[in-house]
């Protein structure tokens, strides 16, 4: 683990909306170096991408399982088969449905 490229896809659940989640995701994936994206889900649940270092990445899932002050992160479901994008920056995007 380390240098070789990762990509995560995750779905975190709990009080995870209306504090700020999506705002503190993008902060800590860009301070990681991260590329990926970020958006709540109309179930009330946070989903995003992270793609970079495997390192960076196994480090922004163990944040995510926390989450930012005032959030309840009752589960993180990750996906780790999907093929990289090669996505260029951190991007917040817009409610999704389910």
């Amino acid at each position: 683990m380390g240098d070789e490229s990762a990509r995560a896809h995750v779905r975190v659940i709990g009080r995870v909306q209306g504090v700020g989640f999506r705002y503190w995701t993008a902060d800590e994936a860009q301070r990681r170096h991260l590329s990926g994206w970020v958006r709540n889900l109309d179930s009330g649940a946070v989903e995003a991408v992270f793609e970079g270092r495997q390192a960076d990445v196994e480090d922004m899932l163990r944040w995510c399982h926390e989450g930012p002050p005032g959030a309840y992160v009752r589960d993180v479901r990750i996906s780790r088969d999907e093929p990289l994008e090669g996505l260029l920056r951190f991007d917040i995007r817009s409610t999704a449905g389910d």
